[in-house]
């Protein structure tokens, strides 16, 4: 049976030690769906919705970044990490719906999935704020890890 990594031989929470290990080039891509429905998607205009608050997607943008950069403050036993690259991507993939992916990349000694997970997740949550004025019933469904490269292990969904 595969063993919680946060908690320790007499079952209390803690960081993981990562000293001992290797500084590799970390990579992770997250992605988030957003249903934003058809009276919203109707706004698209030049990759983008433009609302009383703003350019949403290019909002989104620069929050899901500052969320990345933060994820060791918001997540108890994340280690704060050098993030030297991240970026977005925010299509429609659907008549109703953007997909938005966030790419993180750091060389440290432990993953950067959490802040791509983050980015990805604070993104949609700024669409959501953004354009709830529009249709309350927007729905983030569902936020996943797509891919990350270094360390000891590599996934891809």
């Amino acid at each position: 049976m595969q063993e919680f990594t946060h908690i320790d031989a007499e079952n209390q929470p803690g960081m993981v030690d990562v000293s001992n290990k290797n500084t590799t080039q970390r990579e992770a891509v997250a992605e988030c769906i957003v249903e934003l429905g058809e009276a919203l998607m109707e706004q698209l205009d030049s990759d983008d919705i433009q609302s009383k608050k703003g350019p949403v997607f290019q909002t989104a943008i620069i929050a899901g970044t500052m969320a990345a950069k933060k994820t060791s403050e918001l997540i108890p036993f994340c280690h704060p990490l050098p993030l030297e690259k991240c970026k977005f991507k925010i299509e429609p993939i659907s008549p109703t719906a953007v997909s938005i992916r966030c790419t993180c990349l750091t060389n440290a000694r432990t993953g950067i999935e959490m802040e791509a997970l983050t980015g990805a997740n604070i993104a949609g949550l700024t669409i959501y704020d953004m354009c709830k004025a529009v249709n309350k019933s927007i729905v983030i469904s569902e936020t996943k890890l797509i891919s990350k490269t270094g360390g000891k292990s590599d996934y891809n969904l």
